[in-house]
């Protein structure tokens, strides 16, 4: 009993644990919520002492909950409101078959993506893709995974797509990082947005064969203040976010920081909405709830020394490992921290950019792999659970799992291929 309450086994058992009862979902009559799960996985390691609350306080990225604390508000304003709806129709009104739409949906979030973070897409699409399935009665959770991996998958080719292409901009000593990333990472990823349509299609032939013409119609706001307040906000948000743009096309670095962007676009709602107490009700806190305990576990995990170990024998700045590696080992302990950590072991080996970008690549399409290898899955995930749409471990992975081989395969011919 003792070697298994180790740090060297304890925290791996526990995040077993947690990826099974996410899988699982229920245990008798008792139904588990993901964030249920990964809030017990921290208990587990708090309490056992597998980590000190002092460094587990620590490991709790606090600009990452603010920053989707923010958005949430923005979020649920736009449910709120009927703003959704109109979002909904203009996004989505030229669709007329089930094809047009999976590939208008494909396109849209992974080329909108990889300028307004990944995460940011989620919140807002997930219930827009609801409820535009509802609506014309249609399964919703093909929808809601062809919109998750091309989010992830299109968030590739930016420097401020995600957070761990930020990092890896931001420290690789890039002259213009937009060129940069462009250049090695623009066609394999298109080309592995179209891969997406095929997957969706073959999975869910049954589902989408006998769907007829979509008709559009746009729905009346349901509350006119908070509508436009709500309109302010979205535009204000694509404002901040060109200004994140400029800011690092300048050279500000990380000065202009996300957080800025959620907390000055939800302050509107916040400030002048008398619906401002509904919004903030209904937010999603057990998303914030989810992150916080996974910040916890995933910085036990790292404790135990795991990944050290993985790494060391291997040739780090070899792109067929670094890809390989940041794929598996973000399972483990998330992009973001795996970024942080293998950056300066590649710097120290004087690294490309070409391998910079592949460790961009790598760490991003484990996002594509399992639910829980993105940040962006999570809160798609839980967003469509409140919804009343169910996405399990198994609808993820039996697309994500052969998807990312090929996304891999398609990146590492490029990286072979451009000088």
């Amino acid at each position: 009993m003792t070697i298994f309450l180790s740090k060297i086994y304890f925290p791996i058992i526990v995040l077993i644990l947690v990826y099974v009862l996410i899988a699982i979902r229920q245990i008798g009559k008792f139904r588990i919520q993901p964030w249920q799960s990964m809030m017990l996985g921290a208990v587990l390691v708090l309490v056992t002492g597998q980590i000190k609350p002092a460094n587990a306080f620590k490991a709790v990225n606090f600009d990452v909950l603010i920053f989707l604390f923010g958005m949430f508000v923005i979020g649920e304003a736009f449910a709120q409101s009927g703003y959704i709806y109109h979002l909904s129709y203009k996004a989505f009104n030229k669709a007329k078959t089930i094809n047009q739409l999976l590939w208008l949906i494909i396109i849209s979030m992974g080329l909108l993506s990889p300028f307004f973070i990944n995460d940011t897409m989620v919140i807002v699409s997930t219930p827009l893709i609801i409820y535009l399935a509802k609506k014309q009665n249609i399964p919703a959770k093909p929808l809601i995974l062809a919109m998750m991996f091309a989010v992830t998958t299109g968030s590739v080719f930016s420097p401020i797509g995600n957070p761990q292409n930020l990092l890896i901009a931001m420290n690789g000593h890039f002259s213009n990082p937009f060129i940069v990333f462009f250049k090695y990472l623009l066609i394999p990823t298109l080309i592995n947005l179209s891969i997406i349509f095929f997957f969706i299609k073959l999975y869910y032939k049954k589902n989408l064969s006998n769907i007829k013409e979509l008709i559009h119609s746009e729905e009346k706001p349901t509350d006119g203040n908070l509508y436009k307040i709500s309109k302010f906000s979205f535009y204000l948000t694509f404002a901040l976010i060109g200004l994140k743009m400029l800011s690092f096309l300048f050279g500000l670095g990380d000065s202009f920081k996300l957080t800025y962007i959620s907390l000055i676009a939800s302050s509107p709602i916040l400030l002048f909405s008398s619906k401002r107490f509904s919004v903030l009700k209904k937010i999603d806190w057990y998303t914030l709830i989810f992150f916080s305990s996974m910040f916890i576990l995933m910085e036990s995990v790292w404790e135990t020394g795991i990944f050290q170990k993985m790494v060391n024998g291997y040739n780090l700045s070899s792109i067929p490992v670094i890809l390989v590696l940041s794929i598996l080992t973000s399972q483990l302990i998330s992009n973001v921290p795996f970024v942080s950590l293998y950056m300066p072991l590649i710097l120290g080996l004087n690294a490309t950019a070409k391998e910079l970008t592949a460790l961009a690549a790598g760490s991003t399409i484990a996002g594509n792999l399992l639910i829980l290898g993105a940040a962006s899955n999570i809160i798609a995930m839980q967003s469509a659970e409140r919804n009343g749409e169910v996405l399990t471990f198994s609808d993820f992975a039996k697309i994500g799992i052969p998807l990312t081989a090929i996304n891999a395969f398609v990146y590492w011919f490029f990286f072979n291929i451009i000088p």
